[in-house]
């Protein structure tokens, strides 16, 4: 039992080397914490591509959950080094940007979906028009979260990275579940992905006005 512990404690410092940033200022347990909290509105939006695509397949998966990932990493890294100067701007029309990006989004598949275009047509929601409006709608907090890190003097790129990556791994995850789930969902599937896309557009401009 004390050999393991110090096998772990030693693990966790050799690993912890690494993340000099992250060591003074953040531990890697609270910046997993954020990336997967910051990873929830990707989840649901990736989730909304695999239900209404159903037959992506893995490679176009990838990109779409490439893009989510870049711009969730990304963010973090704009607020970081321009936050300070644009924050007080930024802070005003951001959660309004996503939540009209998102809004409009859902909205039009709510329509095509009740209207019966859906039946009609094979729907292509991974076109890069699509996918860099809902890469933007949901990263509005990761560059809040970017104005914070430079507060704390965290280490950005390595933050960026770590956030990054579990966004990756959370929108390829969620695609999947969606592409099983999109066949049993029937003529719904683009009633259900626009009301994602709409809720997850109140959750932001909420978060950032009434529960500010």
């Amino acid at each position: 039992m004390v050999i393991d512990l110090k096998r772990t404690i030693c693990a966790k410092k050799i690993f912890l080397l690494f993340l000099p940033g992250i060591n003074r200022k953040m531990d890697i347990y609270t910046l997993l914490a954020i990336a997967v909290a910051l990873s929830f509105d990707t989840f649901a939006v990736s989730l909304t591509f695999g239900v209404i695509q159903s037959r992506i397949k893995f490679f176009k998966a990838l990109n779409v959950a490439l893009i989510m990932a870049l711009f969730q990493g990304g963010f973090p890294v704009v607020g970081y080094f321009l936050g300070s100067a644009i924050h007080k701007y930024a802070s005003v029309m951001d959660h309004w940007v996503a939540f009209v990006l998102l809004a409009i989004l859902g909205g039009r598949m709510v329509y095509e979906g009740i209207k019966g275009d859906a039946a009609n047509k094979s729907r292509d929601v991974t076109k890069p028009s699509i996918v860099l409006a809902m890469a933007i709608g949901t990263s509005i907090d990761a560059f809040v979260v970017g104005v914070s890190f430079a507060f704390l003097k965290t280490d950005i790129w390595i933050s960026a990275a770590v956030i990054g990556a579990v966004t990756l791994v959370a929108s390829m995850t969620a695609i999947r579940i969606g592409k099983l789930a999109g066949p049993k969902l029937g003529s719904g599937v683009e009633i259900s992905g626009g009301i994602i896309l709409i809720a997850i557009g109140v959750k932001i401009l909420l978060e950032h006005t009434i529960f500010a």
